[in-house]
C-alpha cells in the first residue's frame, strides 16, 4: 500500500487495487506467497475520514462493505498472505492486519481499534480477530481505550512474529514467505482450504451485522461529533 500523504488510509482506489492484486496473485501460478506491508510511516491508518467526507451515511455503508470483503477475501485465497507490519496499524488497518494468514509486526508497531472510542462500532472483520485471540479478548480490544505495542500483540496472538533487531516488517516478511514458498504449493493451498471456514467463520454474516450496527451507531451523538469534524453529512 502506497499512499504515505494519507498514512495508507483505506480509500476506494485503493480498495480496487488491492482486491485486483490480490486476485491476479491467487491466480498466478508463478506466485507463492503475498506479502502485504504499507510504505512509511506505517501500515495502515484504517478508513480515509476524508474521503468519507463526500458520501453520506448509506454511501459510507456500501464502502465499508467492499472494504470488509476484502478483508474476508484474504481467507479464501489459495496462496498465503504475509502481513508486515511497522509503524502503526490502526481500525481498518488494525482489522486488515489481522486478516493476514502470517502477521509479522515490529515490536514499537502502534496497533489500536479507536472506533468505539470515537463513537462507532468496526463495521467489519471482527471474525478475523476473535478467531485469533477468542471473544473475550477481541471484545476488550475492540472497547479500544488503549492502544499496544508489537510485542503485546505477539503475547496476544495478534502477530505471529516479531522482527528482529535492525530488520525491517517488509524483510521480516520476506523471511516468514520464504519458508512457505518451500514448502509444495499444492499441500499449502489445501491446508489453507481447510481452514478457511474455521478461521473467518461467519465473517459475511457478522460483517453485515456490524455495518447496520455502524449505521445506527453515526447516528448518535459522540458519532455524530467525530463525523462532523471531518464534513461526513449526518
Amino acid at each position: 500500500m502506497d499512499r504515505p500523504a494519507r498514512r495508507n488510509a483505506l480509500g476506494q482506489q485503493l480498495i480496487e487495487e488491492l482486491t485486483a492484486e490480490l486476485e491476479r496473485a491467487d491466480r498466478d501460478p508463478a506466485t507463492r506467497v503475498v506479502i502485504l506491508t504499507g510504505s512509511a510511516p506505517g501500515f495502515c491508518a484504517g478508513s480515509d475520514l476524508k474521503e468519507l467526507a463526500g458520501m453520506d451515511l448509506a454511501g459510507m455503508g456500501v464502502h465499508e462493505a467492499r472494504t470488509a470483503a476484502l478483508a474476508r477475501s484474504i481467507a479464501l485465497m489459495n496462496k498465503p498472505v504475509v502481513g508486515g507490519i511497522e509503524g502503526f496499524a490502526l481500525g481498518g488497518g488494525f482489522v486488515l492486519a489481522v486478516s493476514c494468514d502470517v502477521v509479522v509486526s515490529e515490536p514499537s508497531a502502534r496497533w489500536h481499534l479507536p472506533e468505539v472510542t470515537i463513537g462507532w462500532i468496526p463495521p467489519w472483520g471482527i471474525q478475523a480477530l476473535v478467531a485469533r485471540v477468542g471473544p473475550v479478548t477481541a471484545r476488550r480490544l475492540v472497547w479500544g481505550a488503549d492502544p499496544f505495542d508489537g510485542r503485546e500483540a505477539h503475547r496476544l496472538g495478534i502477530a505471529d512474529y516479531l522482527t528482529e533487531p535492525g530488520e525491517t516488517a517488509r524483510s521480516a516478511a520476506l523471511r516468514v514467505a520464504t519458508r512457505l514458498a518451500a514448502l509444495p504449493a499444492q499441500a499449502v493451498a489445501s491446508t489453507k482450504q481447510f481452514f478457511a471456514p474455521l478461521a473467518s467463520g461467519q465473517g459475511e454474516s457478522l460483517d453485515a451485522w456490524a455495518n447496520r450496527l455502524f449505521l445506527a451507531d453515526c447516528g448518535h451523538p459522540a458519532a455524530k461529533a467525530t463525523l462532523n469534524r471531518f464534513g461526513v453529512r449526518v
